[in-house]
């Protein structure tokens, strides 16, 4: 059984994630990308899934993590009653192959150790060819996917899993590379584990140093930096919302979705946590991802894309997963992917702008794109959606989406102002962006209620109308932004966080019943500094901080009653939040006041 999801640790190399629990087995890893099909699936099946663990053979009595300072590099230190040892984890930073690294050091006594591998690709149902290559490297095969073990320790075949016992001394090392390659290629030359895990260590360094200081929230800053880096794919920009599928945002229920992929909705806040830290270089390739991806027709735009803009993400199921903690289905892909969501044309128009003030070199094709978006949304925003959550049921007027329909216009009216010949576009966006800003003030705010509503003529609460306040929609000491944000505090708060909204109305076709979502309670810290509540922002925010593991990661959600992390894991999303927010409090490059233009 997989351990609690805040159990586990990430390893990277801008290309594909890995999960390592604190048995210091690696449960889910994805060659040679993000989004292909695991080789060890354990997080969501059984071990019999694929795995690869490295843990002493005697009881454990003590069990502490950490990270390499300022890298991806992990120790996992195991205290057992014979000594102490050292479980170093890490993925090679190079782009010759795409490897894990794991190096077993000897500190104190003598202390035995079993490796278990398990492997098992296409999300833990093919069973591979294994045999030896040479004295030190085991092959596994299976249709076009191929994986390499090498380490001078014995490896022994038993019933489809590759053994072996060894012990460490203090000062003893002992090392196991795997790497992964298409079967049909001459096996690759192997790699020195000792020089690389050196490059991989100045590779993360290089990265992280340049990260500024932002007060007692530095540590926690840089390693949020170092997450998003890692769920970055390098070769094209693009960043993937987590580094997993189907984790649940319920226990037992159905709320599982595949997270692999890149969401245009979080292309504005990811920019200004880049360029509010002085990371152009991955702004600008977030920005040209962005601008590569939405390309094309602007009723073809879509909500998420693959690693590469790629556009097909077919959802299906995995019968023979069991799921994590037995929540099924176990979903590979995202048909969220084709629903109409009009709240990313706001995104888009709003990471265009906050890029040219931020000095990124102006991309003539996001210009473009813009002015081919307004004619289309012009009448698209008027028509239902799904809006933010990405409901499976009937099509709402989400006011959320029609705010970020205003944020499009309004970004693009403020754009064109310095197009060639743009004065008489910009006019004509601030017009409809003032039409709708009066339907959302007429039709989504319920008087009675004091309150904007999740969409219009409904008594609906929901976390995305803080974005009211965050876009500029409204000032945020306008009495009807101030009605909101404490009818969210009444019916939304579980303990000091957030819900999104209430799933037990139905809105969404789901079974009722996640966690609160953290970055929704990001965005209430963030109207907090806006609203001058500095002590509230300052305590929500140390709340939220509190809620990392022990190595700095967050998951998706939190249930305050059960003291667990729920949803995909590391979430891209929430660790944006955490740079957001110690930004704002900080008062360095405040990206809440940047975003509303106060």
């Amino acid at each position: 059984m997989a351990g609690r999801i805040e159990d586990y640790a990430l390893l990277g190399n801008c290309r594909t994630a890995a999960l390592v629990s604190k048995q210091g087995s690696i449960d889910w890893l994805c060659f040679p990308r993000f989004d292909a099909p695991a080789c060890f699936a354990a997080l969501l099946g059984t071990p019999e899934n694929g795995r690869w663990q490295i843990a002493p053979t005697t009881p454990v009595r003590h069990v502490t993590r950490r990270y390499h300072e300022g890298t991806l590099i992990l120790e996992t230190t195991f205290t057992t009653d014979e000594g102490t040892a050292t479980l170093i984890d890490f993925m090679s930073s190079t782009f010759r192959h795409s490897s894990v690294a794991r190096i077993v050091v000897g500190v104190k006594g003598r202390v035995t150790f079993d490796m278990d591998l398990v492997i098992r690709f296409d999300y833990g149902h093919t069973v591979p060819w294994v045999e030896r290559h040479d004295p030190l490297t085991l092959t596994a095969v299976a249709g076009p996917d191929m994986l390499v073990l090498r380490t001078p320790t014995p490896i022994k075949a038993r019933a489809a899993h590759s053994t072996a016992r060894f012990s460490v001394s203090e000062g003893e090392r002992r090392a196991f590379t795997l790497s992964y390659q298409p079967s049909h290629e001459p096996v690759a030359e192997g790699f020195d584990a000792e020089a690389s895990l050196a490059k991989t260590e100045y590779f993360w360094h290089e990265f992280s140093s340049r990260c500024p200081d932002v007060g007692p929230w530095t540590a926690l800053v840089k390693r949020s930096l170092i997450t998003l880096k890692a769920l970055t794919y390098l070769p094209t920009g693009g960043i993937v919302a987590a580094a997993t599928t189907s984790l649940p945002e319920h226990i037992g229920g159905q709320r599982n979705w595949d997270y692999r992929y890149c969401w245009l909705r979080d292309a504005t806040m990811t920019l200004l946590a880049f360029m509010s830290l002085g990371y152009f270089d991955e702004a600008r390739a977030w920005r040209d991802w962005l601008a590569r991806s939405a390309a094309g027709k602007p009723d073809q735009i879509q909500i998420m894309y693959g690693l590469g803009g790629e556009r097909r993400l077919p959802e299906y199921e995995l019968p023979w997963l069991d799921g994590y903690e037995d929540s099924r289905p176990v979903r590979i892909g995202n048909a969220a992917a084709t629903q109409s969501q009009l709240d990313v044309y706001g995104e888009v128009a709003d990471a265009m702008e906050q890029a040219i003030k931020g000095k990124l070199p102006r991309h003539r094709r996001i210009e473009a794109i813009a002015e081919v978006i307004v004619p289309f949304l012009e009448k698209a925003w008027r028509e239902p959606d799904e809006g933010i959550w990405e409901i499976r049921a009937e099509q709402q007027h989400f006011t959320h989406s029609k705010v970020m329909a205003w944020v499009a216009f309004d970004r693009i009216a403020i754009v064109a102002r310095d197009m060639e010949n743009g004065r008489e576009f910009s006019e004509t966006c601030r017009r409809i962006a003032d039409e709708i800003h009066a339907e959302v003030c007429r039709k989504g705010y319920d008087a009675e209620l004091g309150s904007f509503v999740q969409y219009y003529g409904c008594k609906c609460l929901d976390a995305s109308l803080l974005q009211i306040a965050l876009t500029g929609f409204l000032p945020p000491d306008d009495p009807r932004v101030l009605g909101t944000v404490a009818a969210i505090e009444k019916r939304l708060m579980r303990d000091g966080l957030l819900l999104r909204y209430e799933t037990e109305q139905g809105v969404d076709g789901l079974p009722p019943g996640e966690g609160t979502f953290l970055v929704c309670s990001f965005w209430l810290a963030d109207v907090y500094v806006l609203l001058g509540r500095d002590d509230d922002a300052r305590a929500l925010f140390e709340r939220l901080a509190g809620l990392c593991n022990d190595v700095g990661l967050l998951a998706e959600q939190y249930d305050p009653q059960a003291q667990r992390m729920l949803g995909n894991f590391p979430q891209a999303f929430s660790h944006v939040g955490i740079i957001n927010t110690a930004l704002n409090l900080h008062r360095v490059k405040a990206p809440a006041q940047k975003r509303a233009h106060t």
